[in-house]
């Protein structure tokens, strides 16, 4: 008797897919380098033209004097930590208690950078200003991400970020955006990203996520900072020989995949729309704010996961390659739109959703 498929299996096998841009294959690379001339020279060691066009390109779209590619924001964002802390002698910084710095990077910032985090905010919610502002230890630098992942996609109203960026600069505190995704909150803000960047001195951006690159980062911010985060991406080893294959993607899909941006959030207000009209379903945000949020099911992880299964081996439709514990007894999945969710056809992801009602009826 063969065994039960996991759910990441039958996604990965699913006709159509409700998130992202589809399978993260070769082809990835390869449409890209189909129409790139043979001859055209690569970076060495940061510079060439290649690198440094683009680094350009990406300053000016950011409103910053320059800009920095590096191999993963891991680093990017640790180095930029580390040069606000030694501008002001002082290592503490701030950041939410679900920043990427503090549940996914295995201590990078203390164990390489000896820098101490102080958690702001109860883990449940945002970063506000009443937070900062009672924050009883100096620190170098505010770590704010937009919007925050691990709450669903969350972000704070604007005029909330510019009370939070005055306060800042009133105490000779840097601030540092957090941007990973970035371009996906514009379409919300009804801001271009130079204006979201002018209330931060640093910035990082990533090419992978919803512009749907191989890998690569930019930090970007004034022509000082730049400059130290280039002697620091060689101390990390960030200085490979080329890394133009990760640039060319990220050059590439960011032109054709920018625009769309404003596509992709409507998108996910209509798809958070049909998950909270099934039963037993919430998501949070309960309107998005950008392409990313999270769905919630008032059942648990076992019972709920079975049911995904049916539902894709049943539809055709991948909903999620990753269904997560939230309390013990219910469950959720983070989605992010992107172009896969124009290509299931409207009559088709009806009669999923329909199903899926009825499916949950069953356990709830």
């Amino acid at each position: 008797m063969s065994e039960r498929p996991t759910l990441a299996e039958v996604f990965s096998r699913a006709e159509y897919r409700l998130s992202g841009h589809g399978p993260r294959n070769a082809d990835v690379l390869k449409a890209v380098l189909e129409q790139v001339d043979g001859n055209m020279e690569s970076d060495m060691y940061g510079k060439g033209k290649v690198i440094e066009d683009f680094q350009e390109e990406m300053a000016a779209y950011l409103g910053k004097e320059a800009a920095v590619f590096f191999p993963s924001g891991t680093m990017a964002q640790q180095i930029a930590l580390r040069i606000h802390c030694d501008e002001k002698k002082l290592a503490q910084v701030a950041y939410h208690p679900l920043c990427h710095l503090e549940i996914h990077e295995e201590d990078g910032l203390k164990e390489l950078h000896g820098i101490r985090p102080i958690l702001l905010a109860d883990r449940h919610r945002l970063i506000t200003l009443e937070d900062v502002t009672g924050l009883g230890e100096e620190i170098a630098c505010l770590l704010l991400e937009l919007p925050q992942r691990e709450i669903g996609g969350q972000l704070p109203e604007f005029r909330e970020l510019e009370a939070i960026a005055a306060y800042c600069r009133e105490k000779g505190i840097k601030l540092h955006l957090d941007g990973a995704r970035l371009f996906e909150i514009l379409p919300y803000y009804g801001k271009t990203a130079a204006e979201v960047c002018a209330l931060f001195d640093s910035v990082y951006v990533s090419f992978y996520k919803s512009i749907g690159g191989i890998a690569g980062a930019i930090l970007a911010g004034d022509a000082g900072f730049a400059e130290q985060s280039k002697v620091w991406k060689r101390r990390h080893g960030g200085d490979l020989i080329s890394l133009y294959p990760y640039i060319l993607t990220s050059a590439h899909y960011f032109k054709e995949r920018i625009g769309r941006m404003d596509r992709y959030y409507r998108e996910a207000l209509a798809l958070s729309e049909q998950f909270q009209a099934c039963r037993g379903v919430t998501t949070r945000p309960a309107v998005p704010v950008s392409n990313l949020f999270h769905v919630h099911f008032d059942a648990p992880k076992d019972k709920v996961e079975t049911l995904l299964i049916a539902l894709c081996e049943e539809t055709g439709i991948g909903v999620t390659g990753s269904l997560r514990d939230f309390d013990g007894e219910t469950s959720y999945f983070e989605l992010s739109v992107g172009d896969g969710y124009a290509l299931v056809p409207e009559e088709r992801r009806n009669d999923m959703f329909r199903s899926l009602d009825g499916k949950l009826s069953g356990i709830l």
